[in-house]
């Protein structure tokens, strides 16, 4: 039978929270992974390229057997989703589908926020389209919604440079640039899936009382109900367990980081885009 995976996108190694989550609530489908490792940061590139190189590594996707790939980066979802699924999807493969993490995360986030007050930390790209404003407050008008960009986190991320004492200044930073706009937020939401590697050194720089929530358990249990709700897709995938990893970077470096997700290493594979 040929494998028919489900494909995991960021333009990095932040999707790997996600896929370990998706892993661990729905483990008997295939994964393949594809982080765009060569091209990253998205956060701070235009609308148009976060576009083009999203919808590169979908159609990459797409033809090593993906029905359904999940964009785990919140750059990409806000700059780029909509266009894919509405506009490139039908002229590619009207049978397949392409489905984000802001969604799944803004139907339930209001839940977490009892003084309905919540902030949200993202990239740049993230926080300049409003995507969460939108979202959020569709399903919880009543919230209010503080953002904050912080550009250096995934840079941070990505070289390896996160748990070292000089990135305590930039976690400070932005946790404080964020809760100076209100004193009455009682949770955070990690709009990057770079970001729950920071969460020990976050928590360091936040008062007692505010959760800090991260958003792979959210997408997970989104696509798990997407599943049921919709056999047809859930046909389309395959189910064998296996989890396969491709990087458009040095591969040695990417499989370092897989251990800090998964525990161990997971060798990954190179694909140039």
């Amino acid at each position: 039978m040929t494998n028919r995976p489900i494909g995991v996108f960021d333009s990095g190694y932040g999707g790997l929270t996600v896929l370990k989550e998706l892993a661990k609530t729905l483990p008997q489908y295939d994964y393949l992974y594809l982080g765009d490792n060569a091209r990253a940061p998205y956060g701070s590139r235009s609308f148009e390229t976060v576009y083009q190189y999203t919808l590169e590594c979908v159609k990459w996707l797409f033809d090593n057997n993906c029905s359904l790939v999940i964009v785990a980066c919140n750059t990409a979802s806000a700059k780029a989703l909509r266009t894919i699924q509405q506009n490139d999807l039908p002229k590619i493969d009207s049978s397949k589908r392409v489905l984000g993490v802001i969604r799944p995360t803004a139907e339930v986030i209001g839940n977490y926020s009892p003084h309905k007050s919540i902030g949200v930390m993202g990239t740049e790209g993230t926080v300049r389209s409003e995507s969460y404003l939108i979202e959020i407050k569709k399903f919880f008008p009543d919230v209010k919604i503080y953002q904050q960009a912080c550009p250096m986190w995934v840079p941070l991320i990505e070289n390896n440079e996160y748990d070292n004492q000089g990135a305590d200044f930039f976690i400070k930073k932005y946790v404080d640039e964020l809760l100076e706009q209100s004193t009455g937020i009682d949770a955070i939401l990690l709009a990057c899936t770079h970001y729950p590697l920071l969460v020990n050194k976050i928590e360091q720089f936040l008062p007692g009382g505010i959760k800090l929530i991260s958003q792979g358990e959210m997408v997970a249990n989104a696509l798990k109900d997407y599943l049921n709700r919709h056999p047809e897709m859930d046909q389309n995938c395959s189910k064998g367990g296996e989890i396969t990893l491709y990087t458009t970077d040095n591969t040695d470096d990417f499989d370092r980081h897989t251990s800090a997700f998964f525990g161990k290493v997971i060798k990954s594979k190179h694909v140039h885009i």
